[in-house]
């Protein structure tokens, strides 16, 4: 089954650097189970993070097949600069992960392997999505959860019928659900398309309502 052995993985240690904590310390995958992604390229976010001041998380698809291009690799790489690129779109002054940080914004993904191809199967999705709730749920004080695109959708729907029975976004194209308004567990999430990689700079439309989405959700941590 995809999902065995998948989940909150060992505490080494509380992974704490004063009140901070790294969170591949406290999610990890056991057993890699999945067939159809890079193991060799499993990244959960390692920078230390205090989780109390993560107001909003951003779920991105999966980690590029380059570790150079990741949302954490050093410097501005392509993943984390398309991003960047997003959130000044919708009005925000950030020029590094520092400067989302200091926003309350957490960035991560909701398959944590690099696909192998153009689609991630559903039970790879599914058995990541336990990582991937094991991982918010260590940000008690978010108040928003962005879902960048399909597998990140999905991830979260899979969350949602382990914790309430149904899926929280309806099926449907984005362009459709992201008119919704969307409460999971005093959050709320929206859906919308990936912001990573050579994917956000092909349809300027795409990019237009992601800025909208994000522009919408900075608004809620402001009010």
């Amino acid at each position: 089954m995809a999902g065995d052995g998948v989940g909150p993985g060992p505490y080494p240690g509380d992974g704490s650097e004063g009140s901070k904590v790294r969170v591949a310390e406290r999610v990890a995958c056991g057993g890699f189970p999945c067939g159809d992604v890079n193991h060799g390229r499993h990244e959960v976010p390692g920078d230390p993070v205090q989780p109390e001041s993560v107001r909003l998380i951003v779920v991105a698809e999966a980690p590029p097949a380059e570790r150079a291009d990741g949302l954490y690799a050093p410097g501005l790489p392509f993943h984390l600069d398309t991003t960047l690129d997003a959130f000044r779109a919708a009005g925000a002054a950030v020029a590094s992960r520092e400067d989302l940080a200091a926003r309350g914004v957490y960035l991560t993904t909701a398959v944590k392997c690099a696909k192998v191809g153009y689609a991630v199967e559903r039970p790879t999705v599914e058995a990541c999505s336990l990582l991937l709730e094991a991982e918010i749920d260590l940000f008690p004080k978010a108040r928003v959860v962005m879902l960048m695109g399909d597998v990140a959708i999905g991830a979260f729907n899979a969350i949602a019928r382990r914790r309430t029975g149904k899926r929280l976004i309806p099926s449907g194209p984005t362009w459709k659900v992201r008119q919704g308004e969307y409460w999971f567990e005093g959050k709320r999430v929206f859906p919308s398309y990936l912001q990573t990689g050579k994917s956000y700079l092909i349809e300027r439309s795409k990019r237009e309502m992601i800025a909208a989405d994000l522009e919408a959700a900075l608004a809620l941590l402001e009010g």
